[in-house]
């Protein structure tokens, strides 16, 4: 296929479990998508899950919520730019820029939507609880099944929770284009494969075992090249897009939380947003400003216009590469901007994430999700009738608050250990960080109703 044809069967607008989307003047099939994570029930979560200061008593501080609404801003800002250009380019029938730009939006907005309690260390408290458990030997798991557990991720999770968990009567749950899915998942491949799948899309792992067959039908329909027949594929364009915008607005707007929060000086922060900027600041503008909150905010929004325009001139010059699958690395590690991005990233890792509040709580977590997750599948399984378990009062209370969803027909769990436990960590992952705090104190008595 020519590069226009690639593109069009990339920008696919069948929706997973629901064919074809119908055009529509007034919104297109790639907004639709964009409302509709807007109105799930886990995009309002995130409204109380860290974004770097877990349970954050500022009201400045961002959260996962606001993170992602500013990512797929700069999502749909970069998307059109590279729109317009592949547009040009190949003659492409009936795409606007527009399209591009909320393709990338979309993913953008949902990209953290799978993300448990307490951040990444939320993920680690869950990899590490299955890991030492010793739940996974009870039962006949595969390899594969069991990595999805000890290699938990959030990533997986996402895919999982828009293609299935939201809108759960619908085949393919939200529904959303193919477009869009492909363009959220930024590792198309399960937790475990037999050969070493080098490059950055490797790294990780975008979809759990019983999700499988609802990426591969996302692949078929955009056209995604195989890495592995049937089970790993390269990157769809879009998702350098989306890595981008997600890289741009938690390494820039981190900085800024920082320097509010007093981790960082107001002066450093600025001296590294005003590397980022480069040439584009207005020595004469930046003068006039004293706040020093106002001087980062205006360094912050000249720095992120720098970097989508470093970005978008890396993914053309890179076009060719890209859809061939034979370029697998970041857009902005490639770009003029590397090295300030870099020494950004280098002062984020000694003085924001490693934060004594950020890393007394995300401890803590480990102790809240390792709890959690012990007496949930502790019900579950004695309720399934594990050996050795015995299913108690106790228990059974537990399982009545675990709600139907999380459980298989009838209420009961699901005689397949794989989904029981699949759901339970559901459950967990799906948990705002105050929820499962208070959860935690409830059941282990530390904080009862009076």
């Amino acid at each position: 296929m020519d590069h226009r044809q690639i593109w069009q069967q990339l920008l696919s607008a069948e929706r997973l479990g629901a064919g074809k989307a119908p055009r529509s003047r007034e919104r297109t099939a790639f907004q639709q998508d964009y409302d509709r994570i807007v109105f799930t029930s886990a995009f309002r979560r995130l409204k109380d899950k860290t974004q770097v200061f877990p349970l954050s008593k500022s009201d400045y501080v961002r959260t996962r919520l606001t993170h992602s609404l500013e990512a797929s801003c700069v999502g749909r800002s970069l998307g059109a730019v590279v729109g317009r250009e592949i547009i040009a380019r190949h003659q492409l029938p009936e795409v606007e820029s527009g399209d591009f730009g909320a393709i990338v939006a979309a993913a953008c907005l949902a990209h953290d939507i799978g993300n448990p309690p307490f951040g990444h260390a939320g993920e680690d408290a869950i990899r590490e609880w299955f890991r030492t458990s010793g739940l996974l030997d009870r039962h006949p798991l595969t390899p594969a099944q069991r990595a999805d557990f000890e290699r938990y991720e959030g990533n997986a999770q996402g895919f999982r929770i828009v293609s299935r968990l939201q809108s759960p009567a619908n085949p393919g749950g939200l529904q959303l284009t193919s477009a869009v899915l492909a363009t959220f998942t930024k590792y198309p491949r399960p937790s475990a494969v037999d050969r070493e799948l080098p490059g950055k899309s490797g790294k990780k792992f975008g979809f759990f075992q019983q999700d499988a067959a609802h990426f591969a039908r996302v692949a078929e329909a955009t056209g995604l090249i195989e890495r592995i027949p049937g089970t790993a594929w390269r990157r769809h364009p879009l998702a350098f897009l989306v890595e981008v915008a997600d890289d741009t607005c938690y390494l820039i707007v981190d900085m800024e939380d920082a320097a509010r929060l007093g981790f960082l000086s107001y002066k450093d922060a600025e001296c590294l947003l005003g590397d980022l900027a480069g040439t584009s600041v207005s020595g004469g503008r930046l003068e006039r400003l004293h706040d020093p909150k106002e001087r980062l905010e205006y360094l912050r929004a000249k720095a992120i216009g720098r970097l989508l325009e470093s970005a978008a001139a890396v993914f053309l010059e890179n076009e060719d590469a890209i859809l061939a699958g034979e370029f697998d690395n970041e857009l902005l590690a490639q770009s003029p901007v590397a090295i300030p991005l870099q020494a950004v990233l280098q002062v984020a890792k000694e003085t924001i994430y490693t934060a004594r509040p950020a890393l007394e709580i995300e401890t803590a977590g480990f102790e809240v999700l390792g709890a959690l997750l012990e007496l949930f599948t502790q019900a579950v399984e004695a309720r399934a009738g594990v050996p050795g378990l015995r299913f108690t009062t106790r228990e059974r209370m537990l399982l009545q608050l675990l709600p139907a969803q999380f459980l298989g027909h009838g209420g009961e769990p699901d005689p397949d250990p794989y989904i029981r436990l699949l759901q339970v960590a559901d459950f967990v992952a799906g948990m705002t960080d105050s929820y499962a705090v208070d959860m935690y104190r409830k059941l282990k008595g530390f904080d009862l109703p009076t």
